[in-house]
């Protein structure tokens, strides 16, 4: 059986979309394969009215779940950081939310700290030894670039963990 999983990492200016699949083969002892499909982000300018990004995202958002398909979305958490943009990155995950609940999508979300764990074992990881984890788990020759959408296929693998 094959599931295919969005994973997001929200952002206003850069919203990082990875999709893999993540097949189960059933031998005596079942195994998951997990392929890359694609990966890429979805930016918005800050010179543009802020109603305006917002529709950006969610029609990008549309076009990408229309391309992939997903089975589930897993997204990153929210992480306070400075609260000017968490703030701005709250707007972004709330049209993101939304297009999910249209679609009526499942979804699973995971904080920095337990995608850290899940690929590297350790949850204070820092970005280049997850992005080095999402490389050696997809057989990629490099770490996928913007960082953004090597964070979202890394959000996309812990949820395939959980399968």
């Amino acid at each position: 059986m094959e599931k295919r999983i969005l994973g997001l990492d929200p952002g206003l200016a850069t919203l990082g979309f990875g999709v893999i699949t993540c097949t189960q083969i059933a031998n005596k002892v079942p195994e998951t394969t997990v392929n890359m499909l694609d990966f890429g982000v979805i930016k918005t300018s800050a010179d543009v009215e802020m109603g305006l990004r917002l529709c950006t995202l969610f029609d990008d958002l549309h076009t990408v779940m229309e391309e992939f398909q997903p089975d589930l979305v897993a997204i990153e958490k929210l992480f306070f950081y400075r609260m000017s943009s968490t703030i701005l990155v709250a707007q972004a995950r709330g049209v993101l939310i939304l297009v999910l609940g249209q679609r009526r999508l499942p979804y699973v979300e995971f904080t920095p700290a337990q995608i850290k764990q899940a690929l590297t074992g350790y949850g204070n990881a820092d970005k280049l030894d997850v992005q080095e984890a999402v490389a050696r788990e997809l057989d990629l020759d490099e770490i996928p670039k913007p960082d953004d959408a090597a964070d979202a296929l890394a959000v996309a693998l812990t949820a395939s963990y959980q399968l």
